[in-house]
């Protein structure tokens, strides 16, 4: 596993190409499955999980062509195996394997997992909304203490009425792959709405599907008997924008970023504006945020303290909220964290306690911070993607040397990190 070192101290500057949205090209991927004809998909990121995804299409029978570092794949589903098997090799390496079951239950009516699916260690995460939801369609879906799964659907799936018992992404994205081809109409309920789910939906609709309700918590399905191919390009990855704006506003710097979504960016931008982030927009896919921003807490009516919690789109995803803690130890004032969606995800704080910074952890999701801090560099570990990146955040902030192990995690959802924040003034450098 690689280490990253950084000397920290050094204001961002300059521009950034925002590449594509990682949590959007992994269901996109899957959903090619579907298809009677070959798919190209564009811009896609060049990380880890899109090359784990890709190894996956190739296991279950699908030929895979192009370069990932060039941001392009063609995949041709066209002669999946009859029998489709996902090593455990692949499932336990990335949580979305189990995206290939709604599109190989639609097209094969099986699939088997040869392990569970994988991924960050953020807390418990379900998989009891897809499991339920292809039950409702027709399927019967096994699970197995060792990890394994079989999901069979031997007479096809059918249209049903389903409400997900939480507002799932992966679970939205799995259930409306295995309804697209459903026969009959099926009306999904308290469905998430990311930008992600919408670029999955607005793709299988353009190969033919009919998918109603895109961008809302109920979606209504008509099943058709076929996709077709053709060529997509995956939208721009508001996290990684966002994060790499934190940076530059958290170092005193300033940064231009293109390629990334005004409607998607309007959503985040009220957990900015607390902390006293403004940027302007130069054009509808490029922004830029002016140097020495002023970070100060924007309190709530009687000088309360304000709130920023995470939940379902449109409020703040739960990927970004590692970042703006790190962005809070260096804003003037005092704010509450409340990490509603996974009990595991503010573990990483004890890491920026000990580089300095004023943070009281008042359960496993709720944190207070008060800055701003002049944190000192250290020896840290990063745990998952986000907390990864929020960590490098906090070492570029930070007085002297970190070290960050356990790089590896944080390329699975951002692309070249390391050479982008060089190119940015960064002084990191990358270690085996």
């Amino acid at each position: 596993m690689s280490k990253l070192i950084i000397r920290g101290g050094k204001p961002l500057s300059g521009h950034h190409i925002v590449p594509g949205n990682k949590n959007a090209a992994l269901p996109m991927l899957a959903a090619t499955l579907l298809a009677d004809g070959p798919v190209t998909l564009t811009n896609l990121p060049n990380i880890a999980d899109v090359r784990v995804m890709a190894d996956g299409l190739v296991a279950l029978g699908a030929k895979v062509t192009g370069s990932i570092a060039e941001h392009t794949l063609t995949v041709d589903p066209r002669r999946l195996r009859a029998d489709p098997v996902l090593p455990a090799d692949i499932c336990t390496r990335i949580r979305t394997s189990f995206l290939f079951v709604g599109p190989l239950l639609a097209r094969k009516g099986r699939i088997r997992l040869r392990g569970a699916p994988g991924g960050d260690s953020i807390g418990r995460r379900r998989l009891d909304t897809h499991v339920n939801g292809f039950t409702a369609l027709g399927a019967k879906v096994t699970l197995r203490k060792t990890g394994s799964a079989t999901a069979l659907a031997p007479k096809g799936l059918l249209g049903t009425d389903f409400m997900l018992d939480e507002a799932s992404v992966m679970g939205t994205e799995n259930l409306v792959m295995a309804a697209v081809l459903a026969k009959g109409r099926t009306v999904l309920y308290n469905t998430a709405c990311e930008p992600h789910v919408q670029n999955l939906c607005a793709m299988l609709n353009q190969m033919g599907a009919k998918i109603e309700g895109i961008g809302t918590n109920r979606l209504v399905i008509e099943g058709v008997q076929r996709l077709s191919g053709g060529t997509f390009r995956v939208g721009g990855d508001a996290i990684e924008a966002a994060s790499y704006l934190i940076a530059a506003a958290a170092t005193r710097g300033s940064i231009t970023l293109q390629g990334v979504s005004r409607a998607d960016m309007a959503v985040l931008q009220p957990a900015f504006r607390k902390l006293g982030v403004r940027w302007v927009w130069e054009d509808e896919e490029t922004l830029r945020l002016p140097p020495r921003q002023r970070l100060r807490t924007a309190y709530d009516l009687g000088a309360a303290i304000p709130k920023i919690e995470d939940g379902p789109w449109p409020m703040i995803p739960s990927d970004l909220l590692s970042p703006l803690i790190v962005l809070a130890t260096q804003t003037r004032g005092t704010e509450l964290f409340f990490e509603k969606m996974f009990e595991s995800r503010l573990y990483f704080v004890d890491h920026l306690i000990g580089m300095g910074a004023k943070i009281v952890q008042c359960d496993p999701h709720r944190a207070v911070v008060t800055g701003p801090t002049a944190l000192q560099g250290g020896t840290v570990t990063s745990p998952d993607i986000r907390a990864g990146m929020a960590l490098i955040i906090a070492a570029l902030c930070a007085k002297g040397r970190t070290v960050i192990h356990n790089a590896d995690s944080i390329d699975r959802g951002y692309e070249a990190v390391d050479a982008n924040l060089r190119a940015l003034g960064a002084d990191i450098i990358r270690e085996p």
